[in-house]
């Protein structure tokens, strides 16, 4: 650089050397990110050309397999239509040499791309040679055996191929589809056979059981990840219509469908070292195979309708090795599966006998005829197979025979079910199926009372968490158990809902006959006692509510065989909560008085169509809440309710007698009001007196008041101004503000009403014109303030605006 040239020129000369410098460095940047890209792309492929350029939407790899995949698609293609269009136009030696030359050049490729690496078009071209040697297969077929049957053909051509393609594979090591082909080819031989041999269902059924047994060879072996799925799918497929033509078979034919089922059985159990993810699956559907044989055979020596019990028995068999200490030589896998074998079809078997259950439990609902009309429902279902009790019998034993909660519970609710069904599948008399019904509530809610007896040998259960305590906690101890977590407390919960239906049953059906009625009362009644007096905790809230309710059922049941009117009757009725108010008394039971009122409240309403009898009830029912009042607990809610049924029925008494006058309903209200106002007071002086006198001095001048403005008499605005003044008076003298504030308005309101007629008068004797100048002097005196106020407001904001 020349040092003497002048700054400018020298200024201007670094400038431009400068840019010339930043040029290169963009070039040599870009070169640099390129060849990183170089290094770090996949098997050292170069990345986008230096430049850049459009990011790709594939990668090579599968850029290349489309390109191939398609290529031997469209060679596929062509050979096909070659071989099935062109065939004809050429000579045997041309088609021999064609075939033979496009063949071995398509099965001898692959060997050349392995050695160079391409296994990819390797792979695409060996498809190519497997397709082809389908097409040779038929093309012999069609030129040297066209008399051959063709589904013989088929199957030796599919045995020759799974050979041939096998052999292939195992000479080149590096393609992967000869494997899984000559497996699928494998399928075809055997059942294929079998249908050309003339062989039936069965035989080809058989064939397929074998091939599917063949099939398990490669799971074991290692041959490639695609052939064992490709042996294991088919394997699968194969079972499955076996499995379904042997269960078809144990039905037309059992002792033909017997022994394919046991052979489906015995491949499903030897797929299970081989198939351990689905050990369990592959069990289940052995275990259902083996009880589908085992019935059939019973079918064709039993009635059809003994069949489901041997089907049940089965199932129970099986299921009974789930258990260890009775199969511990079985792998746990398999006992888990014949476990959900044996108890799918011991379920399957409940489901079929359910339907005598619900007859048996709802059919007496189902009433055509009048209540102790001697008239008795058909059983519903009609007919049904006895044999239903047989699998409900059966199916208990197995669920008490597991030595597990469940267990106990399913042996409980299905030992329920067999009493309710006997009445239906027995086709009982009226008499005894009424007899198994309450004998199927007694048991029931002897269960409920006593959990304990079928919990014995039960692991023990985990500690319980604390319950609160009081009425609710209490209500959590069930039985001779301490908590819901205990196998007692499901067991009593059972008991207690099954002898409730039961009972309910009995009752429904009982109703037919009068006597009936009341030997099914007393029973129930007599059952439910002794549940609620042997029974704790919610148990014996339950039963006592429900001896309650029966005891009621025998005072209405005899106020009808007796005759009474039901106002009658609902006067009997009330010795039901008269009774629960004294046991409650002695035994403190909440269920019992809540069960008792509900009984009241239904006894009063049959008492509403005769308002005398109604007013009877009404004080009976006081009589029994004041009662209760004496309770220190009830006092506050005895007494309300007490004081509100005396006053019912004091005013349907005062309506019976054709009373209207409004203070004959109202002073037995003020009275009571005011003496409890007055105590209230003397307790707590600093109540308020619109608490303790509102209430009752409303109640009998607010409506007298309104009867005063519709009484042209001069008696009663006397008596209510005398009583209105009394009362300010007195609020005056004791500086009480209810009684002044109420006492004066009412005396003030009076006073208006005598005074209105005068007022009438006068206003009729004034002139016209004076209420409108009245009326505009008023609007006149309102405006000039209103002006006045807005001034003033005016006259402020200014002062505000004024001040800093």
């Amino acid at each position: 650089m020349d040092m003497k040239l002048p700054p400018a020129e020298e200024l201007r000369l670094v400038d431009e050397e400068l840019g010339r410098l930043d040029a290169r460095r963009s070039v040599l940047l870009a070169r640099r990110a390129w060849l990183l890209g170089v290094l770090h792309s996949p098997a050292g492929r170069p990345a986008a050309p230096f430049g850049g350029g459009a990011a790709a939407e594939t990668s090579p790899r599968g850029a290349q397999n489309a390109l191939l995949t398609l290529g031997g698609i469209l060679l596929a293609v062509a050979a096909l239509a070659f071989t099935l269009v062109s065939w004809g136009s050429m000579g045997i030696a041309g088609r021999a040499a064609v075939l033979l030359a496009v063949t071995s050049a398509a099965l001898a490729a692959p060997a050349v791309l392995l050695r160079r690496g391409l296994a990819s078009t390797a792979e695409a071209v060996g498809a190519l040679g497997l397709v082809l040697t389908v097409l040779d297969a038929y093309a012999l077929h069609r030129v040297a055996l066209p008399e051959t049957d063709g589904t013989a053909y088929t199957a030796v051509a599919a045995a020759v191929l799974a050979g041939l393609w096998a052999a292939y594979g195992g000479l080149l090591r590096g393609l992967r589809l000869p494997f899984p082909a000559a497996v699928a080819a494998a399928q075809l031989p055997l059942p294929l056979g079998a249908v050309a041999a003339g062989g039936g269902p069965a035989v080809v059924a058989w064939a397929a059981v074998l091939t599917a047994a063949a099939d398990l060879l490669p799971l074991a072996r290692p041959v490639g990840l695609a052939a064992r799925i490709t042996a294991g799918a088919s394997a699968g497929a194969l079972a499955a219509g076996a499995l379904l033509t042997g269960g078809w078979l144990s039905v037309t034919s059992p002792w033909t469908g017997a022994p394919l089922l046991a052979g489906c059985a015995a491949l499903c159990l030897t797929a299970v070292r081989a198939a351990r993810t689905a050990a369990v699956a592959l069990a289940a559907v052995a275990g259902l195979a083996l009880v589908a044989a085992v019935g059939g055979l019973a079918r064709s020596a039993l009635p059809s309708d003994g069949a489901v019990p041997v089907y049940v028995a089965g199932g129970l068999a099986l299921a009974a090795l789930w258990r260890p200490v009775r199969a511990a030589w079985i792998p746990e896998a398999v006992r888990a599966g014949f476990g959900l074998a044996g108890g799918g079809v011991a379920a399957l078997g409940v489901v079929w006998a359910l339907p005598p259950v619900l007859g048996g439990l709802l059919g007496p609902a189902d009433r055509s005829a009048g209540v102790w009309s001697g008239a008795h429902a058909e059983p519903v279902p009609v007919g049904y197979p006895a044999t239903a009790a047989l699998v409900l019998l059966l199916a208990a034993g197995g669920a008490a025979a597991t030595g597990r909660l469940w267990g106990r519970w399913g042996a409980v609710v299905l030992g329920w079910a067999l009493l309710t069904a006997l009445p239906v599948v027995l086709e009982l008399p009226y008499a005894a199926g009424l007899a198994v019904r309450l004998v199927a509530a007694g048991g029931a809610l002897a269960l409920a009372v006593r959990p304990g007896a079928l919990t014995r040998g039960l692991p023990e259960p985990a500690p319980a968490p604390e319950r609160p305590a009081g009425a609710w906690g209490a209500a959590w101890t069930t039985g001779s158990q301490a908590a819901p977590v205990a196998p007692g407390a499901l067991l009593a919960w059972t008991g207690l809902a099954a002898g409730t239906a039961s009972a309910v049953s009995a009752l429904l059906l009982a109703l037919d006959t009068r006597a009936a009625t009341f030997v099914a009362l007393g029973v129930l009644f007599g059952l439910f006692a002794a549940a609620a007096a042997l029974g704790a905790g919610a148990v014996r809230e339950a039963a006592s509510s429900a001896a309650v309710l029966a005891a009621a059922g025998l005072a209405g049941a005899g106020a009808a065989a007796a005759g009474f009117a039901p106002a009658t009757a609902g006067v009997v009725l009330l010795l039901v909560p008269a009774g629960t108010a004294a046991w409650a008394a002695r035994f403190r039971s909440a269920a019992v008085e809540a069960t008792g009122a509900a009984v009241g409240a239904v006894a009063l309403a049959l008492t509403v169509p005769r308002p005398a009898v109604l007013a009877l009830a009404l004080a009976l029912a006081g009589l029994i809440a004041a009662a209760t009042a004496l309770r220190q607990e009830r006092r506050r809610a005895g007494s309300w309710a007490a004081g509100a049924l005396f006053l019912a029925a004091a005013w349907v008494r005062l309506a019976v007698w054709g009373v209207t006058v409004p203070e004959a309903y109202t002073l037995p209200v003020t009275v009571p009001a005011l003496v409890v106002g007055f105590l209230r007071r003397r307790r707590d002086p600093a109540a308020s007196s619109w608490v303790a006198y509102g209430p009752g001095l409303a109640a009998t001048l607010l409506p007298s008041l309104v009867a005063v403005w519709s009484d042209p008499s001069w008696v009663r605005p006397l008596l209510l101004g005398t009583g209105a003044l009394a009362v300010t008076l007195l609020g005056a003298r004791f500086r009480l503000r209810a009684p002044l504030l109420l006492g004066g308005a009412v005396l003030a309101l009076v006073g208006v009403h005598e005074l209105a007629p005068y007022v009438v008068q006068l206003v009729g004797a004034l002139p016209r014109w004076l209420p409108p100048a009245a009326a505009g002097l008023l609007l006149l005196a309102v405006g000039a303030t209103y002006e006045r106020r807005l001034r003033e407001a005016r006259l402020l904001r200014e002062r505000l605006a004024r001040m800093r």
